[in-house]
């Protein structure tokens, strides 16, 4: 079974498109994962909702912030750099505990090709650490970068940025999910799923965001944003 983004046995293949591979992972989700544990994930997740989280992120027409992060490796990665050289795809994932997002890096990936034809760059934004940004980056084979965004600063300024609850943080350290460790801050700030697609003058042309962690933006819906 897959279910972290990492199958016991042999590896399946990606579903044709990420929606019906993450409709996969969240059947399972609800099959395996205790119901205790999934009605705290519920929980946080409507708290979002009702308090109108998804909307505060930046929108199509807006002008995206700048920001220079650190690779895996440590190097600075620039969006001005980026986009001196074409559009720019940038997905913000929580981390490689999350097998939605190792979901979504995998599908990216394959879609790396296409975001190369557009003329575009892609990178992925995460509040780990770099070494556990590389841990991703070499478990599921990812060919893009993969930035460290230390106390999500970026995440807010895209309004993509949250607190995890004090009864989810529980949650998560009795599941083995420590923050604090993975992140290396004491913050418990996450970004939630949002895909933002910027054209060259900086201005975002698609836009995505939701507080539900198991959706994401669908890379081909991305890429026919950029002309």
């Amino acid at each position: 079974m897959k279910w972290r983004g990492v199958s016991e046995t042999d590896p399946d293949p990606m579903k044709a498109t990420l929606r019906e591979e993450l409709d996969e992972r969240r059947l399972n989700m609800r099959r395996f994962v205790p119901k205790a544990t999934q009605a705290v994930n519920d929980r946080a997740v409507e708290e979002f909702r009702q308090t109108g989280l998804g909307q505060r992120a930046l929108k199509v027409g807006d002008h995206a912030p700048e920001f220079t992060l650190p690779d895996v490796r440590g190097n600075l990665v620039s969006s001005r750099d980026l986009l001196a050289q074409g559009p720019l795809i940038l997905t913000f994932i929580r981390g490689r505990w999350c097998p939605f997002c190792c979901a979504t890096v995998e599908a990216w990936q394959g879609y790396l090709p296409q975001v190369k034809a557009k003329g575009a760059s892609l990178v992925a934004i995460s509040p780990m650490l770099s070494k556990q940004a590389d841990f991703m980056r070499d478990q599921h084979k990812v060919m893009f970068p993969i930035l460290s965004d230390a106390n999500n600063k970026v995440a807010a300024q895209f309004g993509a940025a949250c607190q995890v609850p004090d009864y989810q943080r529980e949650l998560f350290m009795t599941v083995f999910i420590n923050l604090p460790f993975i992140n290396g801050d004491e913050s418990w700030s996450l970004p939630f799923p949002a895909t933002f697609a910027i054209a060259a003058d900086g201005k975002i042309r698609y836009s995505f965001a939701d507080p539900d962690y198991t959706l994401r933006a669908e890379p081909a819906e991305v890429l026919q944003s950029l002309v």
